[in-house]
């Protein structure tokens, strides 16, 4: 257990985790152990100027151990970083005693408040205790400053386990104090939720389709909240299948803690399925969150999820979402690879795009551990222990690895639309309240409705420009959606620089694809089966279980067997320019039709889902405008017809014809 502060950059956000080591690699020696002029630290009882390591996560270690031995606890007080060749590199850290410095008493503002406020008590007592070391190299630590005198008794070492257990206290304590921070930066230095309240009522009287619930802890305090508009359940009726959930506002200190629900719709932009506010980020508050909003979108539960890669967040998502795929959000995971290697991308500039690389242009499994070995024996990192978490966890976050669930990803080397980058793209100011962004930003998913639906209006007008004269090229044009045409079209280029060789007859006749063109890279042969009585085929790659288009190994396949039209079941809806067109009401199952007569919330959603139809095809053009706004008027009227005749009837005949 590492005694010593959490106040590091350490894998904070995955405590807990095993660090897995990289295949083929021997295991990575102990820190505490590294050699210098051919002695180890464990030879030296205590550090010493001059003293060099090969990072200062093994400084940290060494002096951690050291720690332990006499009875005391470290916590980093200060580093410092520098930027060399457009990269932030760690050039500093300093280690600390726990008892270094004096508590920073804050000035009351005035003398009755001073009087109010409980005095705390302090550990620290000035100990000048410390160890700092700098960077003199790529793989060169030296210790700059030491102190080793205490101005207190150090603890005996069977006293360290009970210095630990007074510690973990403190973090509790911590933790409230900064969940009342968090209340404060919120809803005002009173940390009045009442404001929030007041917007979710309002909103339910506009719309009674607007779901919201609050969750409070033991003095009545806000902790969490989860709001659904009737839309986002509109959107996640029919776009529900993959959902990501959005926490990369939680991480910005100008912004409020605001997680999005969110997916991609048929042109691969975000669509919003509801929003929380996070306050509470431990696993419960994040179950809390889950359960709530599965029960504002009638526990309807998504094929796919993806989130972050915290502790707190995956145990939440393996309770709510039991039978659902949960991968992380890779993306996430590169952003933080520039902190944690960015030592190694000072060294190794080309270090960052391989490692992309690697990891984008993989398409099975085979090729992805062929290619991450290379690169770890190219760049000698077997021992490095981030790119070791990242290989162990490697079935959460590599594509090649998740081709068995639907995640609503047209391409994988588009990085998908974040929250957080909206609001930085169309928010001037350094920082946003929390009524702000939800106004602001509920404004700004409306006005892409807004020009989606007029898009959709005129979608036949624009032909897209065809590059082949294949028939199933056309067919693709008139069915799918810009965006997603664009991919089918460019696998369809590519599957025409491929030959094609059959190697097995039977049920599924196997084939062998492999790139016919010039390439500086490794060749790599797909397999795919083929049932040409099905037309049904599985590559390989299984692009198309992940992102729903087919892939260029299948399309070579199917030239060669004279498939020339595109078959219905590899023309996914969801990707089609009828993506949000729902069942004709005449095929609708009766049995849901009398199960929707026993609740006013379930009426509500039923007929919520077929006025959105009836709205987004009467928004087409100008005729099936007048259409829709003809029929909907009518069925006010006779609504309003049978209201008047009911109330004029007597109760006996009332009661008639209202269970009729």
């Amino acid at each position: 257990m590492d005694y010593s502060s959490s106040e590091d950059d350490d894998l904070s956000d995955l405590e807990g985790d095993q660090l897995s080591n990289i295949p083929n690699s021997s295991d990575a020696p102990d820190p505490t152990s590294s050699d210098i002029d051919g002695k180890s630290h464990s030879q030296y009882q205590q550090p010493y100027p001059g003293m060099e390591f090969a990072s200062d996560s093994a400084a940290r270690a060494f002096y951690n151990a050291y720690a332990q031995k006499l009875g005391f606890g470290i916590r980093v007080a200060r580093s410092r970083t520098e930027r060399r060749k457009g990269v932030e590199v760690l050039v500093m850290k300093r280690f600390v005693c726990l008892k270094e410095g004096h508590h920073k008493k804050k000035a009351a503002a005035t003398e009755s408040v001073a009087k109010k406020k409980r005095k705390r008590l302090s550990m620290r007592d000035g100990c000048p205790a410390l160890m700092e070391v700098v960077r003199r190299g790529p793989d060169k630590w030296v210790v700059n400053k030491l102190v080793l005198d205490h101005t207190h008794v150090v603890v005996s070492p069977d006293r360290v386990r009970e210095l630990q257990q007074q510690r973990v206290s403190s973090k509790c304590i911590q933790k409230q104090n900064l969940l009342n921070e968090m209340r404060r930066k919120v809803f005002g230095k009173d940390g009045d939720a009442r404001i929030l309240l007041d917007y979710f009522k309002k909103m339910q009287l506009k719309n009674k389709g607007f779901f919201y619930a609050i969750q409070v802890d033991s003095t009545n305090c806000v902790t969490n909240a989860v709001w659904i508009d009737a839309k986002h359940r509109v959107w996640y009726t029919y776009l529900g299948d993959a959902v990501t959930f959005d926490t990369t506002c939680i991480q910005n200190d100008n912004m409020p803690p605001l997680a999005c629900f969110s997916g991609a719709n048929q042109h691969g932009e975000l669509v919003v399925f509801g929003y929380a506010l996070v306050l509470d980020k431990t696993e419960l508050g994040f179950r809390w969150i889950f359960d709530t909003w599965l029960t504002g979108m009638g526990k309807r539960h998504p094929i796919s999820i993806t989130t972050d890669q915290r502790r707190s967040l995956t145990n939440a998502v393996a309770a709510a979402f039991p039978q659902t795929y949960h991968r992380f959000c890779r993306w996430r995971i590169f952003s933080r690879c520039k902190n944690k290697l960015s030592d190694l991308y000072f060294k190794f500039p080309t270090l960052h795009e391989e490692i992309k690389r690697c990891v984008h242009e993989s398409d099975n499994v085979e090729i992805f551990e062929v290619c991450w070995r290379s690169l770890v024996d190219k760049f000698d990192l077997r021992e490095n222990e981030w790119l070791g978490f990242l290989y162990g966890i490697r079935n959460k976050w590599v594509p090649a690895y998740l081709t068995t669930s639907f995640f609503a990803e047209l391409s994988t080397f588009k990085r998908p639309e974040s929250i957080k980058r909206l609001c930085q793209c169309h928010f001037s100011t350094s920082k946003v309240s929390l009524m702000n962004i939800i106004v602001k930003f509920d404004e700004l998913m409306e006005s892409r409705y807004e020009k989606e639906a007029q898009s959709e209006s005129t979608v036949l007008h624009p032909e897209p420009v065809l590059k082949t004269d294949m028939i199933m090229e056309k067919q693709a044009a008139s069915v799918y959606t810009k965006e997603s045409f664009e991919i089918f079209q460019s696998e369809l280029v590519e599957s025409l620089h491929h030959y094609t060789v059959k190697s097995q007859d039977g049920p599924f006749c196997k084939y062998s694809v492999e790139w016919a063109g010039e390439t500086t890279h490794t060749r790599y042969q797909h397999t795919v089966f083929f049932s040409p009585p099905e037309k049904k085929a599985w590559c390989s790659c299984n692009k198309f279980s992940l992102s729903g288009i087919l892939c260029r190994h299948v399309l070579a396949v199917f030239f060669l067997t004279g498939v020339i039209l595109l078959p219905e079941h590899y023309i996914t809806k969801r990707w089609t320019r009828m993506a949000r067109m729902g069942p004709d009401l005449e095929l609708q199952d009766p049995e849901q039709e009398s199960c929707c007569e026993n609740s006013v919330s379930t009426r509500y959603a039923d007929l919520v889902r077929d006025a959105m139809r009836c709205v987004e095809k009467g928004a087409s053009s100008p005729v099936c405008y007048k259409i829709a706004k003809e029929v909907i008027r009518n069925a006010l009227r006779e609504i309003a017809r049978y209201e008047e005749n009911f109330a004029r009837c007597r109760p006996d005949e009332s009661r008639k014809v209202y269970e009729c």
